[in-house]
């Protein structure tokens, strides 16, 4: 079965809708994916529809920001099938708010640098929740500025050590309040690319807190972090996922949907994680 456990779409900071991306797994032979769009729900019963239409099963998801002031750093949570969806709605609308005030202040100092309004930036994030650092980049593709997303330009706009960034890092929640909330909703928690962000070391806080898997597969995580990912997990007895991280013509790399392969038995342990769950506690109450 071949599966992409992480994808973005329109909704949040991915180039094409919903329906689009279901149409290319389908074309692709793709026949599990799961939309993980940055701080949104929006789009997990409308995805599970379509994908019944055509043929694609579509995981319920949501990729939640978080910042852990020790390392200084965004963490990213990914959630699978939450039971209760409604319950992290709240967290959802705080950092969907932190971060329209942070693209704010951002756009205004871009437009200090080149010659682009709100307006154009606006335009570019039409039919997303959202103002993402891609939406910013197009605008500026758009005026004739530069001609790609990830180049000297964003480099110069978002890399830390860039005397020139526009950087505005918005107040997220600790990572450990974060799967927490995803445990009381419900779902499954899952560390998303802890090698690519460097946050690595946080794994036996979060397991504290109910974190029940670690992403291994992904586009930026070399051979060598998947084989210290994959002994982490083995040793914690953490599910192993992984995805594309889709982002359609805003993907930084050009790896395209399902270009990441997951292990057949992660696949089926991530989808049967729920039940094995509720057959554990059941019988722990038993005895």
């Amino acid at each position: 079965m071949t599966a992409d456990l992480h994808c973005h779409t329109k909704l949040s900071d991915g180039s094409i809708g919903i329906n689009e991306l279901i149409i290319l797994a389908k074309n692709k032979g793709i026949e599990t994916i799961a939309i993980t769009d940055h701080d949104c729900l929006a789009g997990t019963v409308r995805g599970k529809v379509i994908g019944e239409r055509y043929g694609v099963k579509v995981i319920p998801g949501v990729e939640l920001t978080a910042l852990s002031k020790e390392l200084g750093k965004e963490v990213h949570i990914l959630c699978y099938q939450p039971e209760n969806p409604d319950r992290l709605e709240g967290l959802c609308h705080s950092n969907s708010f932190l971060r329209k005030r942070a693209s704010q202040y951002m756009i205004i100092k871009a437009s200090k640098l080149h010659p682009i309004t709100s307006d154009f930036v606006l335009k570019c994030a039409t039919g997303s929740t959202n103002v993402f650092k891609q939406h910013l980049m197009h605008a500026l593709m758009e005026c004739g500025i530069t001609t790609q997303i990830y180049g000297e330009i964003y480099h110069e706009l978002f890399s830390p050590e860039s005397e020139r960034n526009i950087i505005v890092q918005p107040e997220y929640p600790d990572p450990k309040d974060v799967v927490k909330q995803v445990k009381d909703a419900g779902g499954i928690a899952v560390l998303a690319h802890p090698a690519h962000t460097g946050c690595t070391e946080l794994v036996d806080d979060l397991i504290k807190e109910g974190l029940d898997g670690i992403e291994v597969w992904h586009p930026a995580h070399s051979e060598s972090d998947i084989e210290n990912l994959t002994a982490i997990a083995k040793d914690k007895g953490l599910l192993m996922t992984g995805g594309s991280d889709f982002h359609g013509m805003y993907s930084p790399t050009a790896v395209g949907l399902g270009g990441i392969e997951i292990p057949q038995q992660h696949l089926t342990a991530l989808l049967g994680y729920k039940a094995k769950q509720k057959r554990l506690t059941k019988k722990s109450t038993a005895e």
